[in-house]
């Protein structure tokens, strides 16, 4: 795993330019600090670079940026390609070369042979990379399948750049950041931004399963007509396809029984964690103790002779905790199991460091306990496997039967009932509402039991009078509703994804979280955490193959009644017993509710200064504030919207000398 660089700026000398790409991926030395390395074409202006974490094949014949055999192709490249070693041999037996053993020198044998995009399509794992093929003077980019390595792209100022990470690419030089209204309302909606916007304005993020192909004189000058969505005329084209996937599913879905899935499934996962144990450095796995993390623990414990390296954090606080469920799943098995108890201070030093871990405002409070948990596998291994992904393909949120069993039985009550309701719901704040359903916990079942239960209830009144399952569901999903907080946002939340014909709703919503919430939240989480201290995560759930294959199968081995995963829960049954996994899910996360009030209660004061809120010029202050307010004294719990303002506000100050002109309109506008 690395970080990427690119640039294309004619009016560069080439001694300039090397020194200037040198520069940037100097911002992604935590991606790769085993080794640095440029490539420049001195006629065409265009430079790589490339930060290099060493992983397969150790030595400089694995250095990057690479050059094929003829010359032809150059690249720059991020992630690992699983099945390298049986493409080489088919390569081979086709007259192919190897000086080295890097999976690099096979993507491009396999780019001379195939061409880039079939070589994309024979691929299996995790990638970013930009290619430059300099016969026929084209720049090619292009990510994995599900979305696992990010890559940002676009035009500023004279120049064309790709990275990485967007830190590389806003240090350019006369790199001009004017922040992305449309990008900042997704922020502070969801959390995290949707591709392909990113928040700066001109600047890309490519889709996963996309390629994209530049001419050099669209590098020089952004064309007129590029579209950054996929598969418009001139932009982004997939290459692979979820939707695709799933709507193939749908026509071909999978004609064997419950056991026959079971089977087949594991078949799959023990190739993909085969494939994904393969490394020249020591490697692990992150061990919660839930089911996804336990399967791919036991599955790699099955194939391997020495007890496998595992890691898992515990906190103080009870209903966040789950180490004792790890440690008893690891002792099972047998695994070399650590961990490590952390305290809210452990957890509180890193707030400050969010801005520089993600160096685009990203607002998913278990950023931090990601972090933690990858600085501990770091000390003791290079790569660690996870469980990400099961959630998503398998029907692990317990939202997803309780939306649908919601809309179900709301449907049969009259509107004017429903808008009752709804009045009734909304006269309360969350936090009365929090204390009353607090005092009726122990009658409800478990899987009732959740945090915030106030302003889940405030998020269902909204939703009361929508037409079908789906809608619900993504309208229940934002923190925002229609209040307008970003200055010149939108105002309403509109369904973002449509549902292929013939689809159910369970299956909808997974999917609907397969293309936007694992993508944009769960793997920006994972990878920058990760790669914030050099280490590699895999997610062997997200082998391409193994999404296919849940895409074909019927929606009731995923979720029956309220039983989530049950396919993946009938094979780590063969592995770990029931009574060590069977348990409500937790989640990761962090009381940030009381945090604010409490031991944060300074930090997010500074960044909610009402002052520099309007000189900015980029949110409504009056309503920020408010919020603010009302959250400290107690009768709300705007958490989740207070820490998506509070990441952008941490961002922006970390990057203050980008928006200069930005703020100076905003402080002439207030």
């Amino acid at each position: 795993m690395c970080g990427i660089i690119g640039l294309i700026c004619a009016k560069e000398s080439a001694l300039d330019l090397g020194k200037i790409v040198e520069k940037l991926a100097s911002c992604l030395a935590h991606r790769g600090p085993d080794e640095k390395n440029t490539w420049i074409d001195r006629d065409t202006g265009i430079a790589f670079g490339h930060r290099r974490l060493s992983i397969v094949e150790l030595s400089s014949l694995g250095s990057q940026p690479m050059i094929s055999a003829s010359g032809r192709f150059v690249i720059t490249y991020n992630g690992e390609i699983y099945n390298f070693q049986a493409l080489r041999k088919e390569l081979e037996g086709l007259g192919s070369k190897f000086r080295g053993g890097s999976d690099t020198e096979v993507m491009l044998a396999a780019f001379e042979e195939w061409g880039i995009e079939q070589g994309c399509k024979k691929f299996v794992g995790m990638f970013a990379f930009g290619v430059w093929d300099q016969r026929e003077r084209v720049l090619t980019l292009a990510r994995d399948r599900l979305g696992e390595k990010p890559l940002y792209y676009g035009w500023n100022r004279g120049f064309f750049g790709f990275a990485s990470e967007l830190s590389a690419i806003g240090q350019a030089p006369g790199f001009e950041g004017r922040v992305e209204t449309e990008a900042l309302d997704s922020l502070l909606r969801h959390g995290y931004i949707f591709d392909p916007l990113s928040i700066y304005q001109g600047i890309y993020k490519l889709p996963p399963g996309c390629m994209v192909q530049l001419k050099l004189e669209e590098l020089n000058s952004k064309p007129g007509d590029f579209n950054p969505q996929v598969n418009s005329l001139k932009g982004p084209r997939a290459y692979w396809s979820a939707l695709e996937s799933a709507e193939r599913g749908l026509k071909e879905p999978f004609a064997g029984n419950f056991a026959e899935g079971c089977l087949k499934l594991e078949e799959l996962l023990k190739e993909a964690i085969k494939g994904q144990m393969i490394a020249d450095v020591p490697l692990g796995a992150f061990l919660s103790g839930g089911i996804d993390s336990s399967l791919v623990v036991a599955l790699m414990q099955a194939q391997s002779a020495r007890p496998v390296k595992t890691f898992s954090i515990g906190f103080e606080e009870k209903e966040y905790n789950e180490a004792n469920h790890a440690k008893l799943v690891a002792k099972h098995l047998g695994t070399d199991h650590t961990e490590m108890y952390v305290t809210s201070k452990d957890a509180l030093d890193v707030v400050p460091l969010l801005s520089t871990i993600y160096t685009e405002p990203f607002a998913d409070s278990s950023q931090i306990p990601t972090y933690l948990v990858s600085k501990i596998a770091r000390r003791s291994v290079t790569v660690s496997l996870s469980g990400d992904g099961g959630d998503e393909i398998f029907g692990g949120y317990l939202r997803y039967p309780m939306a649908e069993s919601l809309h179900r039985k709301i449907s049969y009550l009259p509107g004017f009932f429903r808008a009752g309701l709804a009045g009734l719901i909304k006269s309360f704040p969350p936090v009365v509402w929090d204390r009353l359903l607090g005092m009726l916990k122990p009658l409800a079942p478990k899987a009732l039991n959740f945090h915030n239960p106030g302003q889940k209830l405030l998020n269902l009144a909204r939703v009361l009078g929508v037409p079908d399952a789906l809608e619900m569901y993504q309208r229940l999903l934002p923190f925002v509703d229609r209040e307008k907080i970003v200055l010149n946002g939108s105002t309403d939340i509109q369904p973002w994804f449509t549902a292929p014909g013939g689809m159910d709703a369970l299956s909808s919503m997974m999917l609907c979280d397969l293309l936007h919430y694992m993508p944009f939240d769960i793997l920006v989480k994972v990878d920058r955490a990760a790669m914030a201290v050099s280490l590699e995560s895999r997610a062997p759930l997200l082998d391409h193959r193994v999404v296919e294959f849940a895409l074909s199968l019927p929606t009731g081995f995923k979720i029956e009644k309220n039983t989530t995963k049950r396919i993946l829960r009938e094979v780590l049954y063969r592995y770990v017993p029931r009574k060590l996994v069977d348990r409500p899910k937790m989640g990761f996360g962090i009381p940030f509710n009381e945090w604010l009030r409490g031991p944060l209660r300074e930090w997010a004061e500074d960044l909610l200064d009402e002052r520099s809120l309007r000189q900015q010029g980029y949110l409504d202050a009056g309503i920020v504030r408010e919020r603010w307010r009302q959250h400290l004294s107690g009768r709300y719990s705007w958490g989740g919207l207070l820490w998506n303002i509070l990441m952008f506000q941490g961002w922006l100050k970390s990057n203050r000398s980008l928006f200069a002109r930005d703020e100076q309109l905003g402080a002439a506008a207030s």
